[in-house]
């Protein structure tokens, strides 16, 4: 049985983690861990861990302790699976090397929804083809970091077909600063929409002389995510490897 932690567990995503960590028969859930002072509620992980024997935590907070919680994980041996955005690129080679170094697993997906990482899977591949990509997306007017970590992802990922996606393009000159959404890698542009009423929705948007292709994905219930943060639970209980993204781990 894999002892789990849920640290964020009081917040939409926490709960329904909480619900899947009961559900299934593989896990045992040992600690709810959040900043809302609550009864049987830990509010830091190293109070959790003087009574609570963790092997894994699963951390759905926000960007400003996620990167906090990780280091404290890592370098006191428990496992750690993160689902909150916002780590730049800086702060996950951190991360990665603390995992290393103490040979702890460490589990970042951007996105743990399959059909997400399916839909970056296949930009990935589109990208070989195309020579002009964009990518807009979606959520609810909560989520504080802007662009997704679903869409830095996505544009890392096609990034490794060329080195611009921006080709032929006439030089701009932006009447609105911003207009053309923020430059990624490969010069792959990002629009990010704030707006009640979503969820979590991308697409990616190719181009080329007579034709486009979109690629699009939405999240209509967070029960999607479900599925893929109990597939990296399962791995990291297994492995100490640091993995970055839920693509690397499906078969």
């Amino acid at each position: 049985m894999i002892k789990v932690a849920v640290c964020g567990a009081l917040g939409k995503m926490g709960k329904e983690v909480v619900n899947a960590i009961n559900d299934c028969p593989e896990t045992e859930l040992v600690a709810q861990i959040d900043i809302i002072s609550q009864d049987g509620i830990y509010n830091t992980i190293e109070e959790a861990k003087k009574e609570r024997n963790i092997d894994v935590v699963i951390d759905f907070t926000q960007p400003k302790s996620i990167f906090e919680n990780a280091k404290y994980c890592l370098k006191n041996g428990i496992k750690i699976v993160i689902g909150t955005t916002g780590l730049n690129d800086e702060q996950i080679g951190e991360l990665e090397e603390l995992s290393k170094k103490n040979n702890v697993g460490c589990f970042i997906a951007p996105n743990f929804s399959t059909g997400a990482v399916l839909m970056m899977m296949c930009a990935e591949l589109c990208a070989r083809y195309f020579d002009n990509a964009e990518i807009i997306e979606l959520h609810h007017n909560q989520k504080k970091d802007a662009p997704s970590g679903t869409a830095i992802k996505t544009a890392l990922m096609m990034s490794k077909a060329k080195e611009s996606f921006i080709n032929g393009n006439c030089p701009e000159k932006e009447t609105i600063q911003g207009s053309r959404g923020g430059t990624s890698y490969s010069d792959i542009h990002i629009h990010s929409v704030r707006m009640p009423g979503f969820m979590a929705s991308q697409e990616v948007i190719f181009g080329s002389m007579g034709q486009t292709l979109t690629i699009r994905h939405d999240s209509t219930d967070r029960k999607c995510y479900m599925p893929g943060v109990l597939l990296a639970v399962k791995h990291v209980s297994k492995e100490n490897d640091f993995v970055y993204g839920l693509e690397n781990i499906l078969s």
